[in-house]
């Protein structure tokens, strides 16, 4: 496969130095992709970079993640408004141990081919690096003209909450630059590929390898990504979606991409997946013919939780998705971890009731009207039991004077009522 075209198509490039074509062409190239390491965790905005390592690898070429263990303790200013708060040493150590296991869901670190991706991190050449050294060998190469050009710098500078920038941040293109210029010495990297607010920094570090080493090295961006209505992607009410299932869980990681937009899963099915053309062709003609089957967004979701998650976490977030209308829900809902219970009825009235009393088997009438509000009285509950409307945990309840008991519960504290179709409620006994 061809890097660029495959790229091209899929709508992932913004911005690609001249050039950058012909020495894909040449043979195994190297390219690398910075990574913020500021939490523990990579999110859904992280993988647009990722995917294109990804692309790379695939292609025959040789990628390298770098994480960002010194940046990451100045900041980047690029599309920022404000400075960001500096980490110390082993949280950053930490970050980079736990970021490197979820990029082995994307490449293939244990190949014994040539291309093979690599893991770095810059701290490693930074920290003996003195402050005296640096200006003298790397800081004196570029001009403070040149770096005020940059439009990450002149945002911040001309920005509305005149808090202006710091020499630290302003610092921090000549430190990815030189990031650049030691992976071209010591692993032969020509190129480095990034979302389009890195251009800057990644062209101050092509400008440092032709001013240091007389040699040539290309850039490469991505558009940043937006969703169809304007607003940013990767964001929901509750924050990022990380890849990190104790952060988000596999359900609302599927649930995520299960409900994206039209115009928007057309798109993400391209960036997300590494599915051919011919089939995203056909998942964009079978949505045309019948949306409401939504066969982008269900594919689209599918092939994002398996590669990020499993295959087995993509089953329980289906079965999950289907415990609302599911004939085998009762089943469901005895099996299903706790956080994906509480991601799935999220947003429900919730009571707290004794667990003590369960398990002295309190009459589910007591529990329902005296206990917790889910009836205002015990007529309404006698009405509705008699006529089918209302069930435990998914299973009809027949008798009006059921005795609440033990194996009700749900991970041992919860139990699920349901009046009529819609209306749920979730009781949490203590």
């Amino acid at each position: 496969m061809d890097f660029i075209e495959e790229l091209t198509w899929r709508g992932m490039v913004h911005t690609v130095m001249p050039g950058t074509d012909a020495e894909l062409r040449k043979g195994m190239a190297t390219a690398y992709l910075g990574i913020d390491p500021t939490a523990d965790s990579l999110h859904i905005g992280h993988l647009v970079g990722v995917m294109m390592l990804k692309h790379l690898q695939r292609c025959g070429h040789r990628p390298i993640a770098l994480v960002g263990g010194a940046t990451g303790m100045i900041g980047d200013p690029s599309m920022k408004s404000q400075e960001r708060k500096l980490l110390d040493e082993p949280t950053l150590r930490h970050n980079q141990e736990a970021i490197k296991k979820q990029l082995a869901k994307f490449l293939d670190f244990d190949s014994k081919e040539p291309n093979a991706a690599i893991l770095v991190n810059n701290y490693d050449w930074m920290k003996d690096f003195s402050f005296l050294d640096f200006i003298r060998d790397v800081g004196k190469l570029i001009t403070v003209n040149y770096m005020m050009a940059k439009d990450s710098v002149k945002k911040r500078l001309s920005g509305e909450n005149q808090q202006g920038m710091s020499f630290t941040e302003f610092s921090y293109q000549l430190v990815q630059g030189y990031d650049f210029l030691n992976l071209y010495k010591n692993y032969g990297c020509r190129l480095q590929i990034g979302g389009s607010d890195q251009w800057g920094n990644i062209t101050t570090g092509t400008e440092l390898i032709r001013r240091t080493l007389g040699g040539e090295a290309f850039a490469l961006t991505c558009p940043l990504i937006t969703k169809a209505d304007g607003t940013k992607f990767g964001k929901t009410e509750s924050g990022n979606v990380w890849l990190d299932p104790e952060r988000t869980s596999p359900y609302k990681f599927y649930q995520f991409w299960l409900n994206v937009a039209d115009d928007d899963a057309e798109k993400y099915i391209k960036i997300f997946t590494t599915l051919s053309k011919d089939e995203i062709d056909t998942l964009v003609e079978e949505q045309k013919a019948d949306p409401g089957r939504r066969p982008l967004q269900r594919r689209l979701a599918q092939e994002i939780t398996t590669m990020v998650h499993s295959a087995e976490a993509l089953q329980a977030a289906e079965e999950a998705s289907q415990i609302l209308f599911s004939n085998k829900a009762a089943e469901t809902l005895h099996n299903i971890d706790e956080a994906t219970l509480l991601d799935v009825f999220e947003g429900v009235p919730t009571f707290e009731v004794s667990l003590q009393d369960i398990n002295d088997g309190i009459k589910l009438a007591d529990l329902l009207v005296e206990k917790a509000q889910v009836f205002p009285s015990k007529a309404e509950m006698r009405k509705m039991v008699q006529q089918g409307g209302f069930s435990i945990n998914k299973t009809k309840v027949t008798d009006p004077q059921a005795v609440a008991s033990p194996d009700m519960l749900l991970n041992g504290k919860y139990i699920i009522a349901q009046r009529g179709k819609k209306q749920y409620y979730l009781l949490i006994a203590k």
